[in-house]
């Protein structure tokens, strides 16, 4: 009788590492689960235990006592609230308030009132001068008595540091003196004459300064009688809030592109 030959005995260790495997590959799931999420401990307890029936009742590498939660690790940030600018606003337009009344103040002091008139309005403060105040008829010359009081002005408005604009006006009587060539052109020297003026008396920044000349373009009222033209024939002295002054910057930086 032939013997039988005796062939490898199988293995019956190894179905238990492709166990341990698939458990292994089990825990380091979970593990990233939990790291990546907010840990519920409830859920959390259930977990460890289906993970310890899951492996023969044994002990899990993870904890379910005295387990740091993901809370615990994360320090707390303090995100302050966003300010939606209107705080600011509120603070700019009482500063300019109480600027007004010192200018008013001031103007009552050496009898400029009736002359000059005072306005806080959505470009900021806005301090309004009758052209006869400052300058002669078709002229655009300082008038020497006045220099000074122009001075007191300039050192009021100056105190907030803000953008000042200094903004010639006219009526729409054409100009016929042989000076100059339109109303435009004798707004813009009026006012570039204040400006200059400011910076060398007073000492205000030239960056913080601006002229224009509108002519008779930007009229505060129509034309129609004496009393009208004199309002219109002004010269204004803005001292500008923040936002209005950055819209102004934008409108200059983006001709400046374009040349």
């Amino acid at each position: 009788m032939k013997k039988r030959k005796k062939g490898k005995e199988p293995d019956g260790m190894r179905w238990m590492l492709t166990y341990f495997d698939l458990i292994t590959l089990l825990m380091i799931f979970f593990i990233v689960m939990y790291s990546m999420s907010q840990v519920d401990q409830n859920k959390y307890k259930q977990l460890s235990q289906s993970l310890k029936v899951a492996m023969g009742g044994g002990k899990t590498i993870i904890g379910t006592d005295n387990t740091p939660s993901v809370k615990d690790n994360v320090n707390q940030i303090d995100i302050p609230e966003r300010d939606n600018g209107q705080t600011t606003s509120q603070t700019e337009q009482q500063k300019f308030q109480n600027l007004k009344k010192e200018v008013d103040q001031y103007l009552s002091k050496n009898g400029m009132s009736k002359s000059v008139s005072t306005s806080v309005d959505q470009r900021g403060l806005v301090v309004s001068i009758n052209d006869t105040l400052f300058f002669d008829t078709g002229k655009a010359d300082i008038k020497p008595n006045i220099k000074n009081k122009l001075i007191g002005i300039g050192k009021i408005v100056n105190q907030l540091g803000s953008a000042i604009r200094i903004e010639g006006h006219t009526d729409n009587v054409p100009i016929s003196n042989g000076i100059y060539k339109s109303n435009w052109q004798l707004s813009s020297v009026r006012a570039a004459n204040v400006t200059q003026f400011l910076q060398d008396k007073v000492g205000i920044s030239p960056e913080k300064l601006t002229s224009v000349g509108y002519g008779q373009y930007r009229a505060i009222t129509d034309n129609s009688t004496d009393v009208n033209k004199a309002k219109n024939r002004r010269v204004d002295i803005i001292i500008e809030n923040s936002k209005f002054n950055d819209i102004d910057s934008n409108t200059a930086n983006s001709q400046n592109n374009k040349k």
